[in-house]
């Protein structure tokens, strides 16, 4: 089913950016997904993030696979850039259009199959280069577009909608993330948009590749009872990691800081991200330390949520490659290809 063009309706008071746009101005067309569907509660987490950070729509490039998940980029920010990859290569395409326009602001938005799956060594690549992107996996341990089959992220011991239970172990992106050196790894609930939204901003603001997790259920195929993916198990069994509080460069604070607050970090733009951890010895920056946590807490059965692992330390990947500043696309014909005899002598380099 195509989807539908929203009417141009704004009430007369809707709140403005810094940009002079409304939320209005960062969404897209209409929801085709099942209604109660969780990937919507995303799209409006990520309109709302956009909107608060004045993200120009002409410098966001939205990126997507296969699934129910890759249509959420339809679903914000009409006025961006967009490219819908084929099955479970969304990562080398997203890495491609990063490495020519450096100046763009990248979304990826997958699924638990799309990257754990059939992509997930392009995954695994994208998490080793560090490209600079937003990373959404709307998870939902099931294949929602082929009638709700386990998906790789499904836990040991999770119902099917027919009452078959999953024997196969699962593959966590964020415990992925951290054997990989990933630099930023957060996890989210659908419907949790308060938790979502400055994690979100945060990401966006990383200088690297930002994994960020969310957990959104099926209401069709894995919202049922003995599903560990569904709204009822995922509010009884979630704690917070961290509340995150993301404050922005040069953005004057007038309300005191937080008694719980125990961690800051500051981010490659002078943006600021604040931690309250609610168990009192959590390290957002020790790897070890979060794996750890993470792990004694899902053999609990619990759902960690919240931002759990930053590094700012790491390069990206133009940083590693030590690529020109400006965009690759403004760079003049004349330097991106200097002529024959330049190349012929650069070959004699290698002989």
């Amino acid at each position: 089913m195509p989807s539908i063009a929203k009417p141009a309706v704004l009430h007369p008071s809707a709140q403005r950016n810094e940009l002079g746009l409304t939320l209005r101005d960062y969404e897209g067309s209409m929801s085709t997904l099942c209604a109660g569907c969780g990937h919507d509660s995303v799209t409006a987490a990520i309109v709302r993030a956009l909107w608060e950070l004045s993200v120009e729509p002409h410098k966001l490039a939205k990126m997507s696979g296969i699934g129910c998940s890759s249509k959420t980029p339809a679903y914000f920010v009409t006025g961006a850039h967009g490219f819908n990859s084929a099955h479970g290569r969304m990562p080398p395409i997203a890495t491609g259009a990063n490495a020519a326009n450096r100046e763009l602001l990248y979304i990826g938005v997958s699924g638990d199959g799309d990257s754990l799956s059939i992509g997930l060594g392009h995954l695994c690549h994208a998490i080793r280069r560090n490209v600079r992107m937003v990373y959404i996996i709307e998870n939902n341990g099931v294949y929602g577009l082929t009638k709700g089959q386990f998906s790789a992220s499904a836990d040991v011991g999770t119902k099917s909608k027919k009452g078959e239970a999953n024997r196969m172990a699962p593959i966590d992106p964020i415990q992925l993330g951290l054997s990989l050196g990933a630099t930023f790894l957060a996890r989210g609930f659908s419907g949790d948009k308060e938790q979502l939204v400055p994690i979100l901003k945060a990401a966006v603001a990383h200088r690297g590749f930002a994994i960020i997790d969310v957990v959104s259920p099926c209401v069709t195929f894995n919202d049922h009872t003995g599903s560990t993916k569904s709204y009822l198990y995922t509010r009884q069994h979630r704690i917070r990691a961290t509340e995150t509080d993301y404050v922005p460069p040069a953005t004057e604070i007038l309300t005191e800081i937080s008694p719980r607050g125990e961690t800051a970090v500051t981010l490659h733009d002078g943006s600021v991200v604040r931690f309250s951890a609610v168990p009192a010895d959590y390290n957002p920056s020790d790897r070890l330390a979060v794996a750890k946590f993470l792990q004694e807490n899902a053999a609990d059965g619990r759902i960690v949520t919240g931002l759990l692992y930053v590094d700012e330390a790491t390069p990206n990947i133009h940083e590693m490659n030590n690529t020109p500043a400006k965009a690759l696309t403004s760079v003049p014909w004349s330097k991106l290809c200097p002529g024959a005899e330049m190349l012929n002598a650069l070959q004699e380099e290698f002989r």
